[in-house]
């Protein structure tokens, strides 16, 4: 099956999907993991198409996915991995779904009895130890993008994930990040910003970080800091109590928008172990990682960030 970016598409049965997993609840080692279930018989629109991913876990090279695409509006709910916070957009298989137009019929929701004690079997792995898309990504992804291949960019334009020129923006960032990399070896001189990635977020300076508690709630309308304001809560790792700020992140300062979520748990990728955080971290709504900075990548993950970095805005100041 051959999907773009705005199909319309109608998530199979729990019947159907049963069929595609084995007995670890899989299809080419990708979970199909409990939040899927309420969207079984809803139709949806391809938001994009899932070819190939950032491996968060080993911080390689981009990764490619087969046969699979992000839904319009399906994240993880985290309601079967202990309340995960992360949002993840989830992945879904072309066996998992069937393509569709408004007047086909809708098709028939037959319940599987067997599909949930099966997704649960294999989510809870120990106490506070969970499986999920996010943790098994190596295994469902296991060959590496390099950078040179020319069909990911392809794929890009033709899947509808990226425009042409959004195209020959991250090309053209991730040859310059190349040459910074490179550049690490030469004198400080011939360096380009002392040979930082492009959206340039240098080292900070202090070896501990400070924090400011706002209490925000999510719909709380904020603004995101001055970059300049938040490098200098960083460490020289870029982290701020261990939260790290990036590229992509910065391209955001400035934004004026609302809270979306406070995160106080999360499934850590590398151990599926429920992590609860010492600060609570923010979400904030219409924000993801665009993949501008990193080859388009299409998993639009959503940044975490901490309560200094942000700033209130009074409703009546939005709205002048």
């Amino acid at each position: 099956m051959e999907l773009r970016v705005g199909d319309l598409v109608e998530v199979r049965s729990e019947e159907e999907i049963l069929a595609t997993l084995d007995d670890r609840g899989e299809l080419d080692s990708l979970p199909f993991m409990p939040e899927m279930l309420k969207y079984c018989g809803q139709r949806m629109t391809v938001h994009k198409v899932a070819h190939k991913l950032c491996d968060t876990i080993e911080k390689g090279r981009m990764r490619r996915m087969e046969h699979a695409v992000h839904l319009t509006g399906a994240r993880c709910d985290g309601g079967a991995h202990g309340g995960c916070g992360t949002a993840c957009s989830i992945y879904w298989k072309h066996d998992w779904l069937k393509k569709v137009t408004p007047a086909d019929p809708v098709g028939e929701a037959r319940p599987a009895p067997k599909l949930l004690p099966l997704l649960d079997a294999n989510t809870l792995k120990g106490p506070d130890r969970f499986a999920c898309q996010a943790t098994e990504l190596l295994r469902a992804a296991p060959t590496c993008v390099r950078f040179s291949d020319v069909g990911q960019y392809v794929t890009d334009v033709k899947s509808g994930n990226a425009g042409v020129l959004a195209t020959v923006r991250t090309i053209t960032v991730g040859l310059f990040n190349h040459w910074q990399r490179f550049s690490r070896k030469l004198p400080r001189p011939l360096r380009i910003k002392n040979g930082i990635n492009w959206g340039f977020v240098p080292p900070g300076t202090l070896k501990r970080t400070p924090s400011g508690e706002l209490d925000l709630k999510p719909g709380e309308l904020v603004r995101v800091r001055p970059k300049a304001d938040i490098l200098a809560t960083l460490d020289a790792n870029r982290n701020n109590k261990g939260l790290g700020f990036e590229e992509e992140m910065a391209r955001h300062c400035g934004k004026v928008t609302r809270v979306r979520s406070r995160v106080e748990v999360c499934v850590d990728e590398r151990t599926g172990e429920l992590l609860t955080m010492k600060s609570p971290c923010i979400t904030l709504e219409d924000i993801v990682c665009a993949g501008a900075y990193s080859v388009n990548c299409p998993r639009e993950f959503v940044p975490f960030w901490r309560e200094i970095w942000l700033e209130r805005v009074n409703e009546s100041e939005n709205h002048q």
